[in-house]
């Protein structure tokens, strides 16, 4: 909302709209580029060959100016369907390794998650708008990309 400071000058606000989501999914630590004994050494149980599961908690937030017209960063439920779209339909529920193609060469780690979620979430929205991917691994473990 644009309000006027002291020199009759209009002040954009900037806002920073999160929508959380909670999605399970499976995978295993493992990469193709290293032997069967590093990814052990590296990945320790999270190396288990039959993987292992998450409850990922997923904050996207989304940051721009403040409609002076709507009061809005942009539309929460435009922001909802995205997160739909980008993780709910694609991540909940699977396997990532199996299921998830982008997952066949890239190490499903938090990190990748996070940049997979990123790379998909900034082909839907106006650009410059997404701010932050954040996921809660677990209560102790939370993962930030910036896209950067």
């Amino acid at each position: 909302m644009a309000q006027a400071d002291t020199r009759n000058e209009v002040v954009e606000r900037i806002g920073y709209l999160t929508r959380v989501q909670i999605f399970s999914a499976s995978h295993r630590l493992h990469s193709l580029s290293l032997s069967d004994e590093v990814n052990k050494k590296i990945f320790g149980k999270c190396n288990n060959p039959n993987g292992h599961g998450h409850n990922y908690k997923v904050e996207v937030t989304v940051r721009g100016k403040i409609d002076r017209h709507t009061g809005m960063v942009m539309n929460i439920t435009d922001l909802k369907q995205h997160v739909e779209d980008v993780v709910m339909i694609p991540l909940d529920h699977k396997n990532l390794d199996k299921d998830v193609p982008y997952f066949s060469d890239v190490v499903s780690t938090t990190e990748n998650v996070a940049v997979y979620i990123w790379d998909n979430m900034v082909k839907r929205l106006p650009a410059d708008l997404l701010y932050e991917v954040k996921i809660h691994e677990t209560d102790k473990n939370v993962i930030v990309y910036r896209g950067e």
